[in-house]
């Protein structure tokens, strides 16, 4: 929890931080709810979750009263300090939905999640937002053999499946194209994936905050929600120091990596801290050595996972995972910053790209993403008891979110929908071990896929750790 001021905010992301330096938004919090209240919805959380579902909403059903009660500000988690893909990404492959759900269900999942990414595309301009949307696709490197085994795979699985649009890349491609080193003797060779837009995350949120309350969404801020049941939501303005209830025909739970701090929350999502590090503005010759155009994003096909994008101030904007899950799915700001990550993507980024040379790292930052037991996102509601649930993104949120908010509008309506038919769609996963299982499993996880792409350099092939660990994570 922070003190609520400007420059906490603006502390958490470079994203929050280049909206305040820009002189867009001083990130000043709206005014906390202190009074008992009556609502038709009430969304917990400001994240995009919660705004795309009020946007869905209020665009269904105009005379909808709805709420939406933040803790700290719009966009204060995940979604102002994400990697900024609004991606067709999904938590669990196609292979995997189509061992669990059937073929049609994988490829209309699929389908679902592309048509997402131009949806996103399409309400930004619509609206006025924005948030540097660029659609340029991904590039995914393929540096050794290992990884080139594991582009072909996607390669035939998209094939396979005939959804997504993957392209391949060889190594003359590559090199012409980009400057990018190899992890082994052999030339790189990539994957380009067309389904991703470059996307400012801060700005896309707080963005679509204004645009709700213009639809006349009222958003709280600085209001903790505290429990809910069935109809009823406790909560407290932080500042103020008052308690009080609203009362809802329909409560969403949003909360994502920060849900575990909430008592029903506890073990349905893991919070896993993904960091990010910001360079300083890089000039154009330094750019086209890198080769990495504007509304292009990047990444490679290690194992423990890095992405990046080159931002709309030429900065690179770069994250990874690597950082360790705490005991009793704590959640605290102590944890958004450890130097031994940061250290380890500036390496790794001067390692993808040795063009940047000695550049500059301006910001540093992480947060926690959730992650469901199964792997599995979800976008569920029980109309017995009026309350749904939308998470497990496992870092795959920016446009999974927008995806969410018009199958939990469906589903609050009681529409049969295919949205509603989708695989996803009040799908749920299994709870979370009890500690001392959680604590060594979650590790164990980040530990080996580290450990996997050692045991690929020295071996020069795929490793037999990530196959093990392989359907514990959505493969």
């Amino acid at each position: 929890m922070t003190d609520g001021t400007p420059d906490a905010y603006r502390r958490a992301s470079f994203w929050l931080d280049d909206l305040v330096v820009s002189g867009r938004d001083p990130l000043r919090p709206r005014r906390a709810l202190t009074a008992d209240a009556v609502f038709d919805v009430c969304l917990v959380g400001g994240g995009l979750t919660a705004l795309w579902t009020a946007y869905s909403l209020a665009k269904a059903e105009p005379g909808l009263r709805i709420a939406i009660l933040e803790r700290e500000i719009a966009g204060f988690g995940a979604s102002g300090r994400n990697g900024g893909w609004c991606s067709a990404l999904f938590p669990r492959s196609a292979h995997s939905l189509e061992r669990q759900h059937g073929r049609e269900a994988a490829i209309a999942m699929r389908r679902a999640m592309v048509g997402t990414v131009d949806e996103v595309g399409r309400v930004v301009a619509a609206e006025g937002i924005e948030c540097d949307f660029a659609h340029g696709g991904t590039v995914l490197f393929a540096r050794s053999a290992a990884q080139r085994r594991a582009a072909h795979a996607d390669l035939t699985e998209a094939r396979r499946f005939g959804v997504d649009a993957l392209e391949p890349l060889d190594a003359a491609a590559v090199a012409e194209r980009y400057g990018v080193t190899s992890g082994d003797r052999t030339s790189p060779t990539a994957v380009i994936d067309p389904a991703c837009a470059r996307v400012h995350p801060a700005k896309l949120s707080r963005g679509l905050a204004d645009v709700v309350e213009a639809l006349g969404v009222h958003i709280f801020e600085r209001t903790e929600v505290l429990d809910w049941t069935a109809g009823r939501v406790r909560f407290r303005a932080l500042d103020e120091g008052v308690e009080g209830t609203v009362s809802a025909r329909h409560i969403v739970v949003a909360t994502e990596g920060y849900g575990p701090e909430l008592p029903r929350v506890r073990r349905r999502i893991l919070p896993i801290y993904s960091l990010m590090i910001a360079t300083e503005p890089l000039p154009a010759d330094v750019w086209d050595e890198i080769g990495i155009a504007h509304g292009q994003t990047f990444s490679d096909y290690r194992h423990l996972l890095v992405y990046g994008q080159r931002t709309h101030d030429d900065r690179i904007a770069f994250g990874g995972r690597g950082a360790r899950y705490h005991w009793g799915s704590a959640v605290s700001p102590d944890f958004e910053r450890v130097d031994r990550v940061f250290e380890h993507l500036r390496e790794t980024l001067g390692e993808l790209f040795p063009a940047i040379g000695d550049a500059r790292v301006t910001h540093r930052w992480g947060g926690p993403l959730g992650i469901a037991r199964d792997w599995h996102a979800t976008a569920s509601y029980n109309p017995k008891t009026g309350v749904g649930f939308a998470g497990g993104y496992v870092g795959d949120g920016l446009s999974t979110t927008n995806l969410a908010g018009r199958t939990l509008t469906d589903l609050m309506l009681g529409r049969d929908t295919a949205l509603t038919r989708l695989p996803w769609a009040n799908h749920r996963s299994p709870l979370w071990e009890p500690e001392p299982l959680r604590f060594a499993g979650a590790n164990l996880g980040v530990v080996g896929m580290g450990l996997a792409d050692v045991e690929e350099r020295v071996t020069g092939r795929p490793s037999r750790i990530a196959q093990l660990i392989a359907p514990l994570v959505g493969h």
